[in-house]
Protein backbone atom coordinates (compact mmCIF):
# COMPACT_ATOMS: atom_id res chain seq x y z
CA UNK A 1 0.00 0.00 0.00
CA UNK A 2 1.09 3.44 -0.94
CA UNK A 3 2.56 5.49 1.95
CA UNK A 4 1.05 9.00 2.87
CA UNK A 5 3.99 10.53 1.03
CA UNK A 6 3.95 8.53 -2.41
CA UNK A 7 0.56 8.73 -4.81
CA UNK A 8 0.42 5.38 -6.84
CA UNK A 9 -0.51 5.63 -10.56
CA UNK A 10 -1.38 2.00 -10.90
CA UNK A 11 -4.64 0.92 -8.23
CA UNK A 12 -4.63 -2.05 -6.82
CA UNK A 13 -7.83 -4.12 -6.07
CA UNK A 14 -7.97 -6.75 -2.93
CA UNK A 15 -10.62 -9.15 -2.32
CA UNK A 16 -10.99 -7.28 1.28
CA UNK A 17 -14.04 -7.65 2.96
CA UNK A 18 -17.04 -4.44 3.12
CA UNK A 19 -17.81 -4.04 6.43
CA UNK A 20 -20.43 -1.41 6.43
CA UNK A 21 -21.27 1.47 4.16
CA UNK A 22 -21.02 4.70 5.18
CA UNK A 23 -22.58 6.69 2.76
CA UNK A 24 -22.72 6.09 -0.87
CA UNK A 25 -19.47 7.12 -2.05
CA UNK A 26 -17.72 5.78 1.13
CA UNK A 27 -17.17 2.12 2.72
CA UNK A 28 -15.52 0.20 5.27
CA UNK A 29 -13.33 -2.39 4.90
CA UNK A 30 -11.45 -4.49 6.62
CA UNK A 31 -7.85 -3.79 6.54
CA UNK A 32 -5.99 -6.68 8.00
CA UNK A 33 -2.50 -4.94 6.96
CA UNK A 34 -2.98 -1.73 9.23
CA UNK A 35 -0.66 -2.07 12.48
CA UNK A 36 -3.12 -3.51 15.35
CA UNK A 37 -3.25 0.25 17.43
CA UNK A 38 -5.21 1.71 14.17
CA UNK A 39 -7.85 -0.98 14.17
CA UNK A 40 -9.35 -3.38 12.01
CA UNK A 41 -10.66 -1.22 9.91
CA UNK A 42 -10.47 1.55 7.50
CA UNK A 43 -12.61 3.73 4.95
CA UNK A 44 -12.61 4.16 1.12
CA UNK A 45 -13.89 7.15 -0.65
CA UNK A 46 -15.06 6.91 -3.87
CA UNK A 47 -12.87 8.87 -6.21
CA UNK A 48 -14.37 10.81 -9.04
CA UNK A 49 -17.52 11.91 -7.90
CA UNK A 50 -19.58 13.69 -5.76
CA UNK A 51 -22.76 12.00 -3.91
CA UNK A 52 -25.48 13.99 -2.13
CA UNK A 53 -25.32 14.82 1.65
CA UNK A 54 -27.31 12.56 4.08
CA UNK A 55 -28.81 14.00 7.22
CA UNK A 56 -27.82 15.90 9.09
CA UNK A 57 -25.02 17.03 6.92
CA UNK A 58 -27.36 17.81 4.25
CA UNK A 59 -27.90 21.34 3.04
CA UNK A 60 -32.10 20.66 2.19
CA UNK A 61 -34.57 18.01 2.47
CA UNK A 62 -33.77 17.31 -0.93
CA UNK A 63 -30.41 16.55 -0.67
CA UNK A 64 -30.97 14.21 2.27
CA UNK A 65 -33.24 12.12 0.43
CA UNK A 66 -31.19 11.37 -2.49
CA UNK A 67 -28.03 11.33 -0.22
CA UNK A 68 -30.27 7.93 1.65
CA UNK A 69 -30.81 6.67 -1.85
CA UNK A 70 -27.50 6.98 -2.81
CA UNK A 71 -26.43 5.39 0.54
CA UNK A 72 -29.17 3.15 -0.15
CA UNK A 73 -27.72 2.07 -3.53
CA UNK A 74 -24.43 1.02 -2.28
CA UNK A 75 -25.38 -0.87 0.42
CA UNK A 76 -27.80 -2.78 -1.86
CA UNK A 77 -25.56 -3.53 -4.08
CA UNK A 78 -22.58 -4.78 -2.31
CA UNK A 79 -25.35 -7.26 -0.43
CA UNK A 80 -26.45 -8.64 -3.98
CA UNK A 81 -23.02 -9.39 -5.21
CA UNK A 82 -21.16 -12.45 -5.79
CA UNK A 83 -17.55 -10.33 -5.66
CA UNK A 84 -16.85 -7.08 -4.59
CA UNK A 85 -13.10 -5.27 -4.55
CA UNK A 86 -11.34 -2.68 -3.13
CA UNK A 87 -9.59 -0.57 -5.75
CA UNK A 88 -6.93 1.06 -3.71
CA UNK A 89 -5.02 4.48 -5.31
CA UNK A 90 -3.46 6.63 -2.31
CA UNK A 91 -3.78 7.97 1.06
CA UNK A 92 -6.63 11.05 1.38
CA UNK A 93 -5.19 13.96 1.84
CA UNK A 94 -6.70 14.61 5.98
CA UNK A 95 -5.40 10.70 6.73
CA UNK A 96 -7.34 7.98 8.22
CA UNK A 97 -8.70 6.86 4.86
CA UNK A 98 -7.94 6.04 1.28
CA UNK A 99 -9.53 7.19 -2.12
CA UNK A 100 -10.58 4.63 -4.77
CA UNK A 101 -13.34 2.75 -5.96
CA UNK A 102 -15.34 0.22 -5.20
CA UNK A 103 -15.74 -2.79 -7.89
CA UNK A 104 -19.01 -4.98 -7.40
CA UNK A 105 -19.32 -7.49 -10.05
CA UNK A 106 -16.54 -6.00 -12.32
CA UNK A 107 -18.32 -2.75 -12.27
CA UNK A 108 -16.49 0.41 -10.53
CA UNK A 109 -19.30 1.85 -7.92
CA UNK A 110 -18.76 5.08 -9.33
CA UNK A 111 -19.82 4.30 -12.37
CA UNK A 112 -22.88 2.56 -11.38
CA UNK A 113 -23.48 5.98 -8.74
CA UNK A 114 -23.33 8.14 -11.89
CA UNK A 115 -25.37 5.76 -14.28
CA UNK A 116 -28.34 5.83 -11.45
CA UNK A 117 -28.46 9.74 -10.85
CA UNK A 118 -27.05 9.30 -7.60
CA UNK A 119 -24.04 11.37 -7.85
CA UNK A 120 -22.23 13.42 -10.04
CA UNK A 121 -18.62 13.48 -11.67
CA UNK A 122 -16.40 15.53 -9.80
CA UNK A 123 -13.25 16.40 -10.29
CA UNK A 124 -11.77 19.42 -7.96
CA UNK A 125 -13.83 21.78 -9.22
CA UNK A 126 -16.96 23.91 -7.18
CA UNK A 127 -19.53 21.22 -6.40
CA UNK A 128 -22.74 22.04 -7.60
CA UNK A 129 -26.18 22.44 -4.83
CA UNK A 130 -28.29 19.36 -4.45
CA UNK A 131 -31.02 21.44 -3.61
CA UNK A 132 -31.81 22.86 -6.94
Amino acid sequence: FPSHDTINTQAQSHDWKITRAVDGDTVEFEASFLPPELGKTLKIRVLGLDTPEKAPRAKCEKEAQKGQAATDFTKKAIANAKRVQVELKEWDKFGGRVLGDVIIDGQKLSALLIQNNLARPYHGEAKQSWCN
